[in-house]
């Protein structure tokens, strides 16, 4: 029997519901505007000191829920030798990928193949790697940046639900993150092919790229970019995109190249650039 809140999920016009967030959250009335940052930045905490501007600087909600950081807030661990985190967050799930399946809770899981929206084939070449699931709750920092260094080979926009995203909602809905919207961004480096999905949510008002991109968010249809020969390369830590509104990053390496590290299990906070894993290549 699910509970009431994901019973709500199911019948509630996830889209629409999306689509009236992210035109308030677009506007740039400043009564409206400034009204939901400071209620959202009281009710969630948000760390304001860290932020490079103030409240009454931002243009919209948007503009300040994708705010940068002032320099430095956010140093990196070394990346010679460790895969960094690639946002602020909480850890939702990590460990190998088996069978072609990642662990999305207890008793729930879903297949690679699915998550990126790729060929069996291709998603066998994870088979044996690691995954990581890091859940970006309201108050974080919403840029996401990258794990380790990488050329952009191809990304695959994948329509889909608008489920929520937390701890409640992972146990509750089947294949959760292959089944909501999301971005398959994947990268080719020194540590071999490794994939970070951007997975939308509940309310998320969108998804968006530092390189120029041809999907929409909330639209109906699967948009694939190849970027082959674009040279868009990127160093670890690097910025690689943003949400508007919370959501997940989904991690994926190939086998013998990363090892996740022990301190880190399921609920363990993180922050954008420090370590997360070692490098094995």
């Amino acid at each position: 029997m699910p509970s009431p809140f994901i019973a709500f999920q199911h019948v509630v016009p996830q889209h629409a519901l999306s689509r009236l967030a992210g035109s308030m959250a677009a506007s740039k009335t400043p009564w409206l505007r400034d009204a939901l940052i400071r209620r959202f930045a009281a009710a969630y905490g948000v760390n304001m000191a860290e932020a490079a501007r103030g409240i009454g600087e931002f243009a919209s909600f948007n503009d300040f829920f994708t705010r940068e950081l002032q320099p430095g807030a956010r140093p990196l661990a070394d990346s010679a030798e460790h895969i960094l985190s690639p946002a602020d967050g909480a850890v939702s799930q990590l460990g190998p990928v088996t069978a072609g399946r990642i662990v999305q809770a207890k008793g729930r899981d879903y297949s690679v193949a699915e998550l990126l929206g790729c060929g069996a084939a291709e998603a066998a070449r994870f088979e044996g790697g690691r995954f990581m699931t890091i859940y970006l709750s309201p108050k974080d920092y919403h840029r996401v940046h990258m794990p380790a260094a990488g050329t952009l080979a191809h990304t695959r926009y994948i329509p889909g639900d608008l489920f929520s995203v937390n701890t409640a909602t992972a146990e509750g809905v089947d294949r959760l993150f292959a089944r909501n919207e999301r971005l398959s961004c994947r990268f080719v480096g020194p540590d071999g092919h490794f994939a970070s999905v951007m997975v939308g949510a509940m309310i998320v008002a969108g998804i968006d790229t530092v390189w120029p991109n041809r999907f929409r968010t909330h639209a109906r249809t699967p948009v694939d970019e190849d970027f082959t020969g674009a040279g868009r390369a990127f160093a670890a830590g690097d910025e690689m995109g943003r949400f508007y509104l919370g959501s997940t990053v989904v991690l994926v390496f190939e086998p013998g190249r990363v090892e996740w590290l022990d301190s880190l299990q399921p609920g363990s906070p993180l922050r954008m650039g420090e370590a997360i894993g070692r490098r094995l290549a």
